[in-house]
């Protein structure tokens, strides 16, 4: 068989935001065939046959063809390596838990040169995707060996080291079903949903409304129980002790059984329950005090463990824990059972996303405590049917969110509140969730600051519950967001190279004039109102993201050219306003491929791409390039242009009352339809006290944005006047 030379990749780069691609971050690659250019997948003996072997799932991917087998068909009919390649690294991210199902290979106008782009949520995990799919596809090429689980795993480890946990990523993607947009603001949990002032933050299953005072409270399981007590709700009776034989002589004070666990603890550890004998509790002090600052003793509730979510003061979802043990054979020590019996249960495993935790005898004191109260160790050989108690806790993965009686939920939802958590995990025992806790003789036992959800996104038994979703209705409620407005700040795009710092500067002045707390970033400077935070060239994707991640900017005008687009895509997902002024700078973009006037539609699109329905494109009807991008934008449009006679400008207001920005009879008209408003002479409408006049067609662009924004005409012609266009020069300035 002949060797094939390794694909070249000759250049990678993660687009992070909406893209000449898609509204996505991707990962661009940029791959050279070599002498593979010659050679259909059709023509490379046994390439397909290893490849669908290694890969059975490729038969799911459609391809163009538009249905299931359509990549395949492409495979056995022929099709470019590059393609290939696409398809792989796909099919490589799936298998690792990070479904995708983005991907196009385009030619280039060198020969055996072609762009390569694929979904890619995290750079890191989408580059180690290619490797191991550039690896693979050069393995199948020239018939070679190739390790596929190894592969997938090492894709799986970079999945687990750089994405989000399941608790922050349920929510997340539940603000991404609202169109809620976010910013991830570390290489953990932090992220930022919504943009500027409109934003919340979470951090796992905690907010920026989680009280620091509550988190300290539910962290203290003592003065928890006694602000429950002091509400009226069921607690055991309980106290703190220093020693284990404090430990004896409180739980003969309270009543046998007890419980011991940490005063401080969390996710179950150190806990021990149904204690009855002397030196068992002692031995349960031992097993609790390495866990938390000091051991408390409480009477013990029999029933099962709950948890109950709580969330806004409201009960979301209910799980309940069940006691697992194993069987003995006469043949196998009780760690074998353990493993056998329990840890090859599939819903158990050491990563996050799986419901139920692997039970490591060694490393549980608890576990082994428990054995030793049955007479048994790791080592034992329980007889054949004997039944053993592992596990009396942690193990809360049956959903039972429709079992729990009303007062149950009430009585779950004021723990909270008293704590003062907006999220809330309450654990509380039970015989029967669906009887109020009184009388049956429940009771709270922990109220739980970032609770963990996973249990309920994924229980062993029982549906689903839509946790993420209740939380961003918390944190977003669905009757404050009309219009998909949950999260957002009127953003600005202005796009193009003509006049387009002025337009942005002069936008953000008029919308600082309206109210709000205004933010820029353009070629000119970084902007906060009229503070210069940054001077120089500003028109990039970093600092048009520090004015999204700003807490105090309540609008943001941010301007963009061609190559930031190509190099980075754009900062934002939607925007309120997009302005394009033209189609100019091909010459500068050869790097890039772009070597035809024609192809900066598909570049400069984008920016009219991500209108948002309720917003608007502001076009400029002369260059009838940019004036066919109208068709493209979601919402509506709004042309300007000096000719008020043009065609384009004609037809648009003859169709829907279209709005325009015209010159007519030396005046500025603000068009609809066949009716219109005229803003001023427009020799009057110069800027600032020294009456400098500006370009026209920067002027209208500017004006048109702040139409589509419904800032008010009186206050667009004061706003000329008031504009000061020396002022991004003075950086550092003070207003």
């Amino acid at each position: 068989m002949a060797q094939f030379d390794d694909i070249q990749l000759l250049r990678i780069n993660y687009l992070r935001g909406p893209n000449i691609w898609t509204y996505r971050p991707v990962l661009e690659v940029w791959l050279d065939l070599g002498g593979l250019e010659e050679r259909a997948s059709n023509t490379l003996p046994g390439f397909t046959e290893r490849l669908t072997s290694w890969l059975p799932a490729l038969i799911e991917h459609h391809c163009g063809v538009g249905e299931r087998g359509g990549f395949l068909q492409r495979l056995q009919e022929g099709t470019w390596c590059g393609h290939v390649l696409e398809h792989i690294v796909i099919e490589l991210l799936n298998l690792a838990g990070m479904p995708t199902g983005f991907g196009q290979t385009r030619g280039t106008s060198q020969r055996g040169v072609y762009r390569m782009v694929f979904r890619a949520r995290d750079e890191q995990v989408g580059r180690v995707a290619l490797a191991q799919g550039h690896c693979l596809i050069m393995a199948a090429i020239n018939g070679l060996a190739f390790d596929v689980p190894a592969a997938v795993a090492r894709v799986r480890t970079e999945v687990d080291d750089q994405y989000l946990g399941p608790s922050t990523a349920c929510i997340v993607t539940a603000a991404t079903e609202r169109a809620i947009p976010h910013i991830r603001l570390n290489s953990g949990n932090l992220v930022q949903l919504g943009y500027g002032a409109s934003q919340r933050r979470i951090w796992t299953a905690e907010t920026e409304f989680t009280s620091a005072i509550a988190e300290g409270i539910a962290g203290d399981k003592d003065l928890t129980k006694g602000l429950l007590r002091s509400c009226g709700v069921p607690i055991p009776e309980g106290q703190l002790v220093d020693s284990p034989e404090e430990a004896w002589q409180a739980a003969q004070d309270i009543g046998l059984p007890v419980v011991l666990k940490p005063s401080d603890g969390n996710h179950g550890r150190g806990v021990t329950l149904d204690l009855r004998a002397q030196q068992d509790i002692e031995a349960a002090y031992h097993a609790a005090r390495p866990e938390g600052s000091g051991v408390l003793v409480e009477r013990f509730i029999p029933g099962d463990e709950h948890r109950l979510l709580v969330v806004g003061g409201k009960m979301v979802a209910a799980a309940r824990g069940e006691v697992v043990g194993i069987t003995g054979n006469g043949r196998s020590t009780v760690a074998e059972l353990i493993d056998s019996q329990l840890n090859a249960d599939p819903r158990r495993g050491y990563e996050e996303e799986y419901p139920l935790a692997i039970i490591n005898v060694e490393r549980s004191a608890a576990v082994q405590l428990e054995l030793r109260r049955q007479g048994l160790d790791a080592a034992s050989v329980p007889a054949a049917g004997r039944q053993i108690v592992v596990q009396r806790n942690g193990n809360v993965a049956v959903d039972c969110t429709d079992e729990v009686h009303p007062e149950v939920a009430y009585t779950a939802a004021l723990a909270a509140k008293v704590v003062g958590l907006d999220i809330a995990g309450i654990d509380l025992v039970a015989r029967d969730i669906s009887r109020p806790l009184q009388e049956q003789g429940g009771a709270i036992v922990e109220v739980n600051a970032g609770p963990g959800l996973l249990m309920h996104l994924k229980p062993a038994v029982g549906a689903p519950r839509p946790v993420g979703q209740a939380i961003v209705e918390h944190l977003f409620p669905a009757e404050d967001a009309a219009d998909n407005q949950a999260g957002r700040i009127p953003v600005v795009g202005v796009a193009g190279t003509r006049g387009t710092a002025t337009i942005a500067r002069l936008v953000a002045w008029l919308l600082q004039l309206s109210g709000r707390h205004t933010g820029l970033a353009c070629r000119e400077g970084l902007f906060l109102n009229r503070r210069c935070v940054q001077a120089g060239d500003c028109a990039h994707w970093e600092a048009a993201r520090c004015l999204l991640m700003n807490k105090m900017v309540q609008a943001a005008v941010i301007e963009s050219d061609a190559r930031s687009i190509l190099r980075d895509g754009l900062a934002y997902d939607r925007c309120q306003v997009g302005v394009v002024t033209d189609m100019d700078g091909v010459e500068t973009l050869a790097e890039f491929d772009l070597h035809e006037q024609a192809q900066m539609t598909r570049v400069l699109r984008t920016q009219i791409d991500v209108v948002l329905t309720g917003g608007a494109a502001v076009l400029n009807a002369a260059i009838a390039q940019v004036a066919d991008l109208a068709p493209l934008c979601d919402g509506g449009v709004l042309l300007y242009a000096q000719d008020a006679a043009l065609p384009a400008i004609a037809a648009h207001r003859a169709r829907d009352n279209g709005r325009a920005v015209v010159v007519e009879n030396g005046c500025v008209l603000l068009a609809t339809g066949s009716a219109g408003q005229r803003l001023g002479p427009l020799s009057e409408l110069c800027f600032g006290r020294h009456a400098v006049r500006p370009d026209t067609d920067a002027l209208l662009a500017a004006i048109g944005a702040a139409w589509a924004l419904d800032i008010a005409p009186d206050l667009i012609g004061a706003g000329i006047k008031t504009f000061e266009p020396e002022f991004a020069a003075r950086a550092g300035l003070r207003s």
